[in-house]
Parts: C-alpha cells; sequence; structure tokens
C-alpha cells in the first residue's frame, strides 16, 4: 500500500478504537475474547488486546460463576492476564468481558471491619457501605515541595523505640527482623500509641491459622478501631500486592480529610515476593536473587506514598515490617526499602535468644528524624548510652574468658556496670503499661550514674 493510502486509513482506524470505546459503555454490545491458552502462572486471550491497557481489568465467564483477571502483558493478539483467585477454574474458549477499573468507595462505617484485599468482608459482618468517594488504587504522593515538613514527635509507650529511635507523625519507619524474632508483637506494641485519628492495618501472606489470634488478642482492642485488610499466605500473587496498594489508598483518603493515620503493613517482604511472582509470569528477566527490575521501582512507589500530606492536609505515619530472609540483613528488598524509609528498627535473634524483648539492637538501629525529637541533653544521654554498649557487646568474649580485671580500665568497667541496667529496664512486653517518659525510667534504672 502507498503512503497515500496508509494516511488515508489513519481516519478509519481512529474511527474504530472510538467505535470500540463506545461500544464498551453498551451492554448489548461488549467486547468478547476467548481463553486460548492457560499456563501455570498466567492465561493467554485473544480478542481484545487492542481494547486493553496494562493493568486492565477483564472478567471471565466460567462455568462455575465469573472471576475476575488483571492484564500483566499484552502483545498485538494476545493479552497476558492473571486472575485474582488462585483456585479460579477456567477453561480454553472460555469468554472474557472488559470490566472496569477496580473502584472503593471507603465509608467511616469500615472502622473495625476485616476485609480482604477486593474490599470484601472477611469478618462474617454486613456489606460494607459504600462512601461518596472513589479512591485511586495507584495515587501519586503529593508533590515533594508541597509537603509538610515532619516535625512533632509521637509517643509510642516502647521505651526502647521512643528513646533510641524515636517516632515522628508523617514518619516511614522499617522494622527488619528474621521470623519468630518478634516483629509482630511489636507493631502491636506501636499499634496502640495514642495521637492518631484512623489505624490502617496489612496483614499480607500471614498464615491463615494465625490471622485470628493475631487480630483477636495480638492486635486487641487495636482492632476494633482499625480497618484490617488482609492477604493470607494461600491466596494469589495478585491479591497479595493488590492488599498493601489497598491499605495505602485508604490510608490517603483519610489523609486527605485531614486525619493523622497510622498504617501498619506487615510485611513489606511479601508484598516484594507477589510483585516478582507478577513480574516473572509477564516475562521479565531475574536480575537480583531472583526479582526482576519492576520490583525495585515497585517499592518505592508504594512507600513514597506514606509520610506528610500537602499542607492543609493530615499525615500518614508508615510503619512497615521487613521480613529478611535468611536473617540476611542486605538482601535486595531489605536493602531497598532501608534506603527509602526514614529509619529502621533491626530485631537481632541473637538478642531474642537472650529472652530480651524487644529484641532490638541499639547500635543497628537509626531514626533519621531523631534530632527533631531529643532535647540536647537526651541526645548527649543516647549518644553515651550507645558507646558504652558498643564497648560493652565488642568485649563480650574478652569477659567471658576471664580477660577482664576490674580497674584496668575505667570506662570499661563503666559499661559493665551499667549495660546490662539499660538492658533490662529496656526489656518490656505486650502487655506492660506504656511508659510515659523512657528517659525518667532509664535513669531511674541506672541510679543517676550517667
Amino acid at each position: 500500500m502507498s503512503a497515500s493510502g496508509k494516511t488515508a486509513d489513519l481516519p478509519l482506524q481512529a474511527l474504530a478504537r472510538r467505535v470500540r470505546a463506545v461500544a464498551q459503555d453498551l451492554p448489548f454490545a461488549r467486547m468478547v475474547g476467548r481463553i486460548c491458552t492457560i499456563g501455570p502462572t498466567s492465561i493467554e486471550i485473544s480478542g481484545l488486546s487492542h481494547g486493553l491497557r496494562i493493568a486492565s481489568l477483564v472478567e471471565i465467564a466460567t462455568a462455575r460463576g465469573p472471576v475476575l483477571a488483571e492484564v500483566i502483558r499484552l502483545d498485538r493478539e494476545l493479552a497476558h492476564c492473571k486472575p485474582y483467585d488462585a483456585r479460579a477454574s477456567v477453561a480454553l474458549s472460555d469468554p472474557v468481558h472488559l470490566r472496569g477499573e477496580l473502584l472503593y468507595c471507603p465509608d467511616d462505617s469500615w472502622r473495625g471491619r476485616i476485609i480482604d484485599a477486593l474490599a470484601r468482608p472477611v469478618d462474617g459482618g454486613d456489606v460494607l457501605r459504600r462512601g461518596a468517594q472513589a479512591v485511586k488504587l495507584a495515587a501519586a504522593p503529593p508533590p515533594a515541595m508541597a509537603r509538610q515538613i515532619v516535625s512533632s514527635g509521637i509517643a509510642t509507650g516502647v521505651r526502647v523505640i521512643d528513646a533510641f529511635t524515636p517516632l515522628c507523625r508523617g514518619q516511614r519507619l522499617g522494622i527488619f527482623a528474621g521470623s519468630g524474632v518478634g516483629k509482630s508483637t511489636l507493631l502491636s506494641m506501636i499499634a496502640r500509641a495514642s495521637g492518631f485519628d484512623r489505624v490502617i492495618v496489612a496483614l499480607v501472606g500471614e498464615r491463615g491459622r494465625e490471622v485470628r489470634e493475631f487480630v483477636e488478642h495480638t492486635l486487641g482492642s487495636v482492632a476494633r478501631e482499625a480497618v484490617t485488610i488482609l492477604a493470607t499466605g494461600d491466596e494469589s500473587a495478585m491479591m497479595r500486592r493488590l492488599a498493601p496498594q489497598l491499605a495505602t489508598s485508604l490510608a490517603e483518603h483519610f489523609r486527605d480529610q485531614g486525619q493523622n493515620v497510622l498504617l501498619i503493613m506487615d510485611s513489606v517482604t511479601r508484598y516484594a515476593h507477589a510483585c516478582r511472582e507478577v513480574a516473572l509470569a509477564a516475562g521479565e528477566p531475574p536480575v537480583a536473587r531472583g526479582y526482576p527490575p519492576s520490583v525495585f521501582s515497585d517499592l518505592p512507589q508504594l512507600l513514597e506514598r506514606a509520610g506528610p500530606g500537602a499542607d492543609g492536609k493530615g499525615t500518614i505515619t508508615g510503619i512497615y515490617a521487613v521480613l529478611v530472609d535468611g536473617d540476611d540483613h542486605n538482601d535486595p528488598v531489605a536493602d531497598t526499602v532501608r534506603g527509602t524509609l526514614d529509619g529502621h528498627i533491626v530485631l537481632d535473634r541473637a538478642i531474642g535468644e537472650q529472652g530480651r524483648y524487644p529484641a532490638v539492637n541499639l547500635l543497628s538501629s537509626l531514626s533519621r528524624l531523631a534530632p527533631r525529637v531529643w532535647t540536647s541533653d537526651q541526645a548527649k544521654a543516647v549518644l553515651e548510652l550507645k558507646r558504652l554498649a558498643a564497648r560493652f557487646e565488642d568485649t563480650r568474649d574478652l569477659r567471658a574468658m576471664g580477660g577482664h580485671v576490674p580497674g584496668a580500665d575505667p570506662e570499661l568497667d563503666r559499661a559493665v556496670e551499667l549495660v546490662p541496667k539499660l538492658y533490662r529496664v529496656l526489656s518490656q512486653q505486650a502487655g506492660d503499661p506504656p511508659s510515659a517518659d523512657p528517659f525518667h525510667d532509664i535513669a531511674a534504672a541506672l541510679s543517676g550514674s550517667l
């Protein structure tokens, strides 16, 4: 065909696209595709490619009812999709229809409810009431120069956090730990902090057996005031990827109403695992320990949405649990998250084995916004205590072998005297009353020796 012939076809192509777009809104003229390939990680659909985009939703009409799926890759003739239901039973030639985007309309009545990633109640309660305003799942964070400056501190009641890694309203803090080191318990202790108008909890990849126990016993009264989004480990990667996005969208909705929101996510690592599974199914190559490149852009896109809102709005204080694989705190996900957040609390398995909880490693934990909370005297006291703790830990093997002679090193003598007392006062169980003044408690335990 000549160049002039191609030019003449352009208005016809534009008209065809317009007809297809209008036809999607007509119930009697919906575009229909068909499943042509069913693979272990995705399904392929023919006949709809020109009406779809990445992240478009489609509805598959199966013999057991409709199944919702998301487009993860597009070719000229085929759309690669991944169902939200891991146990969906689809068959070749099942008809597929275009479906509008997921819309969530949060309402104040959602407080105390437990929902899945599609905003369906899983607590046995009534259907959720729809609010007046829909939220976007992939909203952009507020412009950097329009955001408020983080300034005011928040007391969590956990002595080791309030003294050594203090939290500010609008801060994003990570809790890095291996499995079974007490990260969920520490999250529940932080969730009881006062000073927040709304609490949003996202449980991603949790064991189904432990969910009810975690909600009713570990979270306790917090769960009755929070909105909890749940995606258990046996659910599809699509649901596990969607739950943190929904939790963040809900937090943004309430932040834009002027509320101060506490967003707790357990865990970011399982969100990264879900993103990895979806990206691999879409054909991305693995580049770092099996993670495709898109995972390392998905993480900051999610985490950057938390923080202070624009002037006149509220804030989102984000507490993110990071499950470090094999206790390797430098694995790619942990390293990426640590570089994005405003601070990190490291839980050490060796400390937990000593029976000291929360098992916080004072020397490895850091809050980048701590100077905005500490007074000058408090900052000096923290630095001195960390210096003594470092000396105490560095000489642990030497002292175990009897190499420490009292009086030979006055600084080491002081560390040996004070650091065990410090560790005892920083130990705190989930049922203990919150600390009103951690520095007063520490000073009382050390008997004015500082």
